[in-house]
């Protein structure tokens, strides 16, 4: 019942103009019981009574009802087809906007190919119905309604034996109804599992390639579109199974008139022209009992996408602004970790990511973090934007708890180059200027070159406007790497994060990206996640973490002193730390 009341939420707010194309809708109806009754006059009248004269005025009615109506047709089903449109419009717009306030966790658990289905296929199936169904439903049932009491007025006798039928057609429609929801709901999950793997193999194309793997993902999508077929062949077989019985009903209903109706017209008990008005509206008994099962099929393929869409708009969003949330304006960098443990699967609550991590980072400081792959780097420094909440202890910035911030404002004071490079189809400068649509050229040339990325894009052909494609593709790992960088140094943050962001660029290239990085942004607050040690020499304080804890901290020459991971690191990547000594590297 949630469901359709959060439906409801939208409909409503478009119910004037669905009532009036009901109220279409309605007249539309009325007219198309008019004719029967024109044709019985006609044969009452012209054939029996020999009134030749009122043949053509019936003609001209008919015709003017048959246009009439028409047009009324026509009217109320673009009303309905617009209206659907605009429901839908809002449906997918505040669906998109919930994906986007939702947080890493989301992402994780929740498939691409399940998200799109929702924001598509289902979405289409929800407008379908608001479309068609609603009032393809109000019109049978009008007719239906109506077409029996006219009958009654003419033959209560035939009426009854023609309505004899229709308990055969509820049990039928109930049947069909709970047999063929799952069945549906079955169809749904199924298309969501096949767009996953279409999404995530076009997504992955280059490794396919690499590894020639054509044949392996062929047969994995195949496998999956069997499946999709299979739930399509499945539910299909519901309905099919009782169309025949609906059709039968339905045809039924001439053969009770045919036989009732000639005996009575023979026995004088019922008029000739009664009996061709009451034929004339068996199309208004039978066509409503042929449609329940098409309308039934519809309901029930919108009840499932309902509940699909509604699955994902109820979910929580975990991480959010509160209340009272402070605005924080210009951030001055101070960062501190208060005994913070975190654990990405909250139902195992012993295996934390990260296990009493304390420090401070000052104003300006660089703070450079190291250790083997999985060691908790990268969640340590996604806490800090609060794209996890951690599981305890807290994270202050300036002396606040990061939760008490406006979540805009504090992602907004903080920029990040991310390990995942992604870069979107649009210009160079459209990818540098994505967190500051407003920066100006010059800042968007003085981040690049920054980032070392200036030399590469000005030679290219059209330099700034220059269309990367899809996720960075033409471009090497090192210049997507520089891209990214430069798209963090142009926000002008108060904490700048890179993650692993030098890793693809040669020696002096990431020399060259350090010094640019120490005076133009001197002031900024930076954490540097790096497994080349060059990266992190320099900075204030090294964080040596194993296991999701920190084991050693200090400066560079304070941990080769130590001789503990740090300097095996460093021994490794260096060589014999004496001879460094002696030539001055170390």
């Amino acid at each position: 019942m949630q469901s359709y009341k959060w439906i409801w939420s939208y409909i409503r707010k478009h119910l004037k103009f669905m009532i009036f194309g009901l109220t279409l809708c309605l007249a539309a109806s009325a007219l198309s019981l008019v004719n029967p009754i024109v044709s019985g006059r006609i044969v009452d009248e012209v054939f029996e009574q020999g009134m030749v004269f009122r043949l053509r005025p019936l003609l001209i009615i008919m015709i003017a009802v048959t246009f009439l109506k028409s047009a009324i047709h026509y009217i109320f089903r673009q009303i309905f087809e617009i209206t659907s449109q605009r429901i839908l419009v809002s449906l997918r717009k505040d669906i998109y906007r919930r994906v986007q306030l939702q947080t890493f966790n989301f992402f994780d658990t929740n498939r691409v190919g399940d998200i799109m289905s929702r924001m598509t296929g289902d979405l289409e199936a929800v407008r379908h119905f608001l479309a068609y169904v609603v009032y393809g439903l109000f019109e049978n049932v009008v007719v239906f309604i109506a077409a029996v009491i006219l009958m009654f007025s003419m033959s209560w006798e035939i009426a009854l034996l023609i309505l004899a039928v229709t308990p055969v057609i509820g049990v039928v429609a109930i049947r069909q109804s709970k047999a063929i929801k799952p069945a549906f709901s079955r169809v749904r999950e199924q298309f969501s599992k096949l767009n996953s793997v279409c999404q995530e193999n076009i997504s992955g194309n280059r490794v396919v390639k690499a590894f020639s793997k054509e044949e392996y993902e062929t047969e994995k999508f195949n496998a999956e579109n069997q499946e999709y077929l299979d739930a399509n062949v499945a539910s299909s077989k519901i309905w099919v199974k009782y169309l025949p019985i609906l059709e039968f009903c339905a045809g039924l209903l001439f053969f009770i008139l045919l036989v009732a109706g000639g005996i009575l017209v023979i026995t004088g008990r019922l008029e000739l022209w009664k009996m061709v008005t009451i034929n004339g509206y068996l199309w208004a008994i039978s066509n409503p009992l042929r449609m329940v099962g098409w309308l039934l099929n519809d309901t029930q393929r919108f009840n499932a996408s309902l509940d699909k869409v509604y699955s994902m708009m109820r979910m929580p969003i975990n991480i959010k602004s509160s209340e009272n949330a402070f605005d924080g304006g210009t951030l001055t960098g101070k960062v501190e970790f208060k005994n913070v443990s975190f654990c990405y699967d909250l139902e195992r609550p012993k295996n934390l990511a990260l296990k009493n991590i304390t420090f401070t980072a000052l104003p300006g400081q660089t703070i450079g973090i190291v250790g083997a792959t999985g060691s908790g780097k990268t969640t340590l420094i996604n806490l800090i934007s609060r794209f996890y909440d951690t599981t305890r202890g807290e994270i202050l910035v300036d002396d606040i708890n990061v939760k008490d911030y406006n979540l805009f404002n504090l992602r907004h004071s903080i920029a990040a180059a991310t390990q995942d490079v992604f870069l979107f189809s649009d210009t160079i400068e459209g990818n540098i200027a994505y967190g500051v649509p407003d920066v100006s050229l010059e800042g968007v040339l003085d981040a690049a070159k920054s980032a070392g990325a200036h030399e590469f894009v000005s030679k290219m052909e059209e330099g700034y406007d220059t269309i990367v494609g899809e996720r960075g593709v033409g471009l090497s790992g090192g210049q997507k790497q520089r891209l990214a960088l430069a798209r963090a140094l142009a926000a002008n943050p108060s904490i700048l994060i890179l993650d692993d962001t030098t890793s693809a660029v040669d020696m002096e290239t990431e020399h060259e990206i350090q010094l640019a990085l120490k005076e133009k942004y001197n002031g900024k607050t930076k954490f540097i996640i790096a497994h080349r040690l060059s990266s992190v020499m320099h900075a204030d304080m090294i964080l040596v973490m194993e296991n999701g804890e920190i084991t050693e901290r200090g400066t560079h020459g304070e941990l080769l002193e130590q001789k503990g991971s740090y300097y095996s690191l460093f021994i490794n990547q260096y060589g014999d730390y004496a001879k460094l000594i002696k030539q001055g590297v170390a």
